[in-house]
Order: C-alpha cells, then sequence, then structure tokens
C-alpha cells in the first residue's frame, strides 16, 4: 500500500456525489431514532394551525383572548339550551304508532298506570298511557267501536266526529303521542297536564250524536198535529 506525502493535495469528491453519500449517510436509522412519528407530526400541525386561528379570531374580537373565551362560552351554553329544549334530534315519524299492546286494559287501569308515571316523572309513558285512557274511555262509552291496530290519529278523527268541540285538542293530543312513540321527542310536564284536562273534559261531554237525536226528539213532538202551542 502506497501513502500520499504530505505536499499531495487532497483527494476531493465531486459535490453530487458527496451531497448523495451525505444523503446516506443521514437516512440511517441511528440518525432517526428520536423522530417524532408521523401522528405527533400531524398533530403538531393541527395545533399550529389552531393556534393560529385563535390568535386571529382573538386579534378581531374585542377584548381580545378573554372576549373569545366569553364568546364561545355563550355558544356553548346556547347549544345546550337548544338541546334540552327541544330534545333530542329526531326523524319525522314515517307512520302512526298503535294504541293498545295485546293485552286490553281498562280506561280506568290507563290512568292510574298514567297518574304513576306522571309521579315519577315518566313523561312519555305518561302521556302513552293517558292518550290511552282517552280512547278506551271513548270506547267504554260506545262513541267509538272497539277496533283492534287502531292508531291515535284514527282515534282522534273517528272521535272528532263525535266530539266536534274537542276536535282539536284530540288531534294535538294523538300528535304528541306519535312524537314520543315514534317520532323520538321527549314529552314534558305541560303536554300530559293538557292531555289529562282533555280526559277529564271529555268524561263531562255529551256526544253531538245524542244531543242532535234528542233535539230532534223533541222537535217531533213539538210539530205533531194537536200539539200544545
Amino acid at each position: 500500500m502506497s501513502w500520499r506525502s504530505a505536499d499531495e493535495p487532497p483527494v476531493t469528491l465531486p459535490r453530487d456525489p458527496a451531497r448523495e453519500a451525505a444523503r446516506r449517510e443521514l437516512s440511517k436509522g441511528m440518525y432517526h431514532e428520536n423522530d417524532p412519528s408521523w401522528y405527533e407530526r400531524a398533530m403538531d400541525a393541527f395545533w399550529e394551525w389552531l393556534d393560529k386561528v385563535f390568535g386571529a379570531a382573538s386579534a378581531a374580537t374585542p377584548g381580545g383572548t378573554l372576549g373569545l373565551v366569553v364568546i364561545v362560552l355563550a355558544v356553548l351554553a346556547l347549544l345546550g339550551a337548544l338541546w334540552w329544549r327541544l330534545g333530542t334530534p329526531h326523524r319525522t315519524p314515517t307512520s302512526s304508532a298503535v294504541l293498545f299492546d295485546d293485552r286490553p286494559r281498562s280506561a280506568a287501569e290507563h290512568r292510574a298506570t298514567a297518574e304513576a308515571q306522571a309521579a315519577q316523572g315518566h313523561w312519555n309513558q305518561a302521556v302513552q298511557e293517558r292518550m290511552r285512557a282517552v280512547v278506551r274511555s271513548l270506547e267504554e262509552r260506545a262513541l267509538l267501536d272497539v277496533r283492534p291496530g287502531r292508531t291515535a290519529d284514527e282515534a282522534a278523527s273517528e272521535a272528532g266526529s263525535v266530539l266536534p268541540a274537542h276536535a282539536d285538542r284530540l288531534h294535538a293530543a294523538a300528535r304528541d303521542f306519535d312524537d314520543v312513540t315514534y317520532g323520538g321527542r321527549s314529552a314534558a310536564e305541560g303536554t300530559y297536564r293538557r292531555l289529562a284536562d282533555l280526559d277529564t273534559d271529555l268524561e263531562r261531554t255529551k256526544p253531538a250524536l245524542a244531543s242532535s237525536a234528542a233535539d230532534t226528539a223533541s222537535t217531533a213532538r213539538n210539530t205533531r198535529p194537536g200539539a200544545a202551542g
């Protein structure tokens, strides 16, 4: 082996091969053991972007960062209030709920169950049972035919023709029943109280057919030949 003397110039590599040699050397795993993972790099980029967004927003908001925090908290409070008031988002019911299950019960039994549910604050169940009590009571009074599979809407329409003064309230009660049964809405105490008041009022109301028949009979008696004037 021959050794170069100190007077000889050092061996130099062309620039491109030298750069390639350095790249290969630095690409070895030993130089990258402590490098952040792709997830860490992505999270760093996200937080950097978020910091820029908040920085720009706070600069444009009166009060700076504190004002921005107050606005964010106010928006969150508003969303929470809307969620509490409107309940869980739901789809529009595609069909009406059938009123009764397979086991028939009396109106009094449905009322008792409704009151028990209301006492515990279970307003959905209370509304359902009270609507069943309303319809069952009308069936027991022979104002509605007993018909399995009847829906709340059908019951309201049929009962409204017999008790026209309460037709609107009956339809509203049917909508409430459908909303909590198929619509995914949450009933409130006021919903149940309105339905309970309707139940009480219907119990005290005479059907239009009976009143019409009585009026017809009275008119017929008064118009008979020889009737007292």
